[in-house]
């Protein structure tokens, strides 16, 4: 596997994903605003995407891929060719139980959407009646996309096995596609109206990517028929495993979730959009870096660990580590630095306010002191799902999240720190969990940073410093052109993010944190 080329494929379509995303979220700045039917949608949509986290990019995906290649590798070293076949089967009965699981639960979840949504929110305070009414009726809307998902990630795992990434990283392109079709073609007059049309948009979605998913798997020679459910000894395991995973591989989804049900109680109209708009931009490098990496090494970390290949095992990681870092610093850098300039001119526009970029930008500035740290759970993580071992992040994770709670808590009630102390909470959660999930692992031996990533992390710092400081010498310049016309906002946008990467990769090469020839090796040839 060559880990660079495999986390471009990834990473690249996740791109292209993460900018339809950004128009979508301008489109609702613009035609909703940050205020009460925004509040209610971002409820709505907040338990998709969750289950989105978990399942498509977190729970599932740690569970079945390793399980999956297991059983290619177990039938392959038994009857040459036959592996793929063997983990058909495997797959064909965790649909065969997943499938009417998913069915009732949906079912059951629509009919309680009303204390689901007052569990979340305390019935919204702040908005009274309407909008605990608006945001039940948005939830019961999307709520079918949460069993559509997870089949989706149930055949995604299956094409990651076989190597193609790109199928499953191509698929969140629908959900934009059609949300920002839904906003253009069929808005209302109102922003009730057109958060209607948004939350209608997400269920739709989900049965598009689940037609591609299906295609996909029949176009690589796979197809799953479904059968009387039944409960193999492998399924049984699958399932045992895959609670944990989905606490451990969550935590930063439930922090959010945390933190917005926090906002919705306690903090003043706006808040939970707040903390919404500022998530959208940080979330950009965990999906273009973090679950990229993460997808790609799972595969050959669990053969390698099925081989007992410990010295390939963990260098595989300690080069997963250091891409991450590499990618993950300078972005966290920026985000702090240029907060109020990329809120400004990627939101600010019709019904969204400077006021709201002053308060999108200060959630956005605390919440990406944990970028790195996003990051580097979803490269450390499979150090332990490769080794079947899903209880150990799921209580290090409990340990975060009781440490988010915490913080959240103190921010609100205490310090009066607001939405601002919630996404500080939420970013100082993600460290503790990466300290706890490296020193686990170093202390059975299965990781320790080799001289190569300590040396590079260094300079990696270095390079990551200078473009600090020219970010801060050009936020001043750019900012007054962010709130102007479309051109300029382009223009001013691609001035601070072209100089600023300019700074960090020609500082990089200097310091020696990569080499051009090093890059271009690998995506020449195989690693």
């Amino acid at each position: 596997m060559n880990l660079v080329r495999a986390t471009a494929s990834i990473g690249g379509l996740t791109l292209v994903s993460r900018i339809l995303g950004m128009v979508r979220d301008m489109l609702m700045a613009r035609f909703v605003g940050a205020g009460f039917a925004s509040d209610a949608f971002l409820i709505a949509w907040r338990l998709p995407n969750l289950f989105r986290a978990l399942f498509a990019e977190g729970a599932f995906s740690a569970v079945f891929v390793p399980m999956f290649n297991r059983r290619i590798a177990e039938a392959d070293a038994e009857v040459p060719g036959s592996g793929l076949s063997a983990a058909t089967d495997f797959a064909g009965q965790v649909l065969s139980v997943l499938f009417p699981f998913l069915v009732v639960f949906t079912g059951i979840m629509i009919a309680a959407t009303g204390p689901i949504v007052w569990a979340m929110t305390g019935g919204f305070p702040d908005g009274g009646v309407e909008k605990f009414a608006l945001a039940s009726h948005l939830t019961q809307i999307t709520f079918p996309y949460l069993a559509l998902i997870s089949l989706v990630s149930l055949l995604g795992g299956i094409l990651n096995s076989l190597g193609r990434f790109w199928v499953n990283a191509a698929a969140p392109i629908l959900l934009n596609i059609a949300m920002i079709l839904a906003i253009l073609l069929f808005r209302g007059s109102t922003g009730v109206e057109t958060a209607e049309t948004q939350a209608i948009a997400v269920t739709v979605a989900g049965a598009l990517q689940l037609a591609w998913l299906i295609w996909s798997c029949r176009q690589a020679g796979v197809i799953l028929k479904l059968q009387m459910p039944r409960l193999s000894p492998d399924v049984r395991r699958m399932l045992f495993l895959i609670g944990p995973a989905a606490i451990g591989q969550g935590a930063i989804q439930f922090n959010l979730l945390i933190s917005t049900s926090l906002a919705a109680r306690f903090l003043e109209q706006g808040a939970v959009s707040y903390l919404y708009y500022a998530d959208r931009l940080n979330q950009l490098p965990l999906g273009l870096i973090g679950i990229g990496v993460g997808t790609a090494i799972l595969p050959s970390l669990t053969r390698q660990i099925v081989s007992g290949n410990a010295v390939a095992a963990g260098h595989t990681q300690n080069r997963a580590m250091e891409l991450s870092l590499f990618l993950a610093l300078p972005a966290a850098v920026a985000l702090v630095i240029s907060a109020t300039p990329l809120i400004r001119g990627v939101f600010q526009h019709g019904a969204f306010t400077a006021v709201d970029t002053i308060g999108a930008a200060g959630a956005l500035a605390a919440f990406s002191v944990g970028v790195p740290a996003y990051v580097l759970i979803k490269v450390l993580t499979p150090g332990f799902y490769a080794r079947q071992d899903t209880k150990t992040p799921v209580r290090l994770a409990v340990v975060s999240m009781l440490f988010n709670l915490v913080g959240n808590l103190l921010s609100v009630l205490v310090f009066n720190a607001g939405f601002v102390g919630i996404a500080l909470s939420t970013a100082g959660a993600a460290w503790v969990n990466v300290i706890l999930l490296y020193w686990t692992l170093h202390k059975r031996d299965h990781l320790r940073f080799d001289a190569r990533f300590k040396a590079k992390a260094l300079r990696i710092g270095a390079a990551s410093v200078a473009m600090g400081i020219a970010l801060t010498l050009l936020n001043p310049l750019v900012d007054p052109y962010m709130a102007r016309s479309t051109v300029d906002r382009v223009i001013a946008l691609l001035a601070l993010c072209g100089i600023g990467a300019a700074v960090y990769g020609a500082v990089a090469v200097v310091v020696g944190a990569f080499s051009l020839r090093e890059l271009r090796t690998q995506f020449t040839r195989k690693g």
